[in-house]
């Protein structure tokens, strides 16, 4: 062997190919892909001021709730970037929606991806939205192969603050008045989580 050899890179593991599960269970609740019927449930949360006013867009319609159930409720794959995944969040023991979780892969060759979760305030307080997001973190890391998960929120949002918080995810970025939401100048926060920390 050359001596030129001794400081050739170690070669990497190949990420092992994405797994999309149809369902991800957890201890109370299930989270799988909504379906048309789920509509009305999803109006519910989706027209409410209180839970769209840190989403920087306007309340769904009831027409546009459907409509993006038959667009991103399927999944299609994880290979491109702006690929999203959609779950609905129900509990297991009932039937009704309580919110959503989705998950982006915002760049493919470096496996970045961001995590979402939108939820009725019918049922805030009771962990659900910490439960389906540790779920839905455990499929990014174990099944499709992130690296980097991270999530993006207004600062006011503490009810997601808590969220990100209580998954380990760390802050790494605040970004002073960089959305302007109707006449209201928002500060957003940026946490993150690594592949490596989550299994550690």
């Amino acid at each position: 062997m050359t001596e030129a050899a001794h400081h050739l890179p170690a070669p990497t593991r190949a990420a092992a190919p994405p797994v999309i599960p149809a369902t991800i269970s957890t201890e109370r609740l299930i989270l799988r892909p909504f379906t048309v019927a789920d509509a009305d449930d999803r109006y519910a949360y989706q027209a409410l001021p209180e839970v769209v006013r840190y989403l920087y867009r306007p309340a769904l319609t009831r027409e546009g709730c459907e409509t993006s159930i038959v667009t991103r409720g399927a999944h299609t794959g994880w290979s491109a970037d702006g690929d999203g995944l959609m779950w609905a969040v129900c509990r297991a023991d009932r039937p009704g929606v309580l919110g959503e979780v989705v998950v982006t892969l915002t760049n493919a060759r470096s496996r970045q991806a961001e995590i979402g979760w939108v939820f009725n305030p019918q049922y805030a307080g009771q962990g659900y939205a910490t439960e389906a997001a540790r779920g839905l973190v455990a499929t990014a890391f174990e099944s499709l192969g992130v690296h980097r998960l991270f999530a993006r929120l207004d600062a006011l949002n503490t009810a997601s603050v808590r969220v990100c918080e209580r998954l380990g995810m760390r802050r790494e970025a605040v970004l002073v008045e960089n959305e302007l939401d109707g006449d209201r100048w928002g500060t957003e926060c940026v946490y993150a989580l690594l592949a490596r920390e989550w299994n550690a």
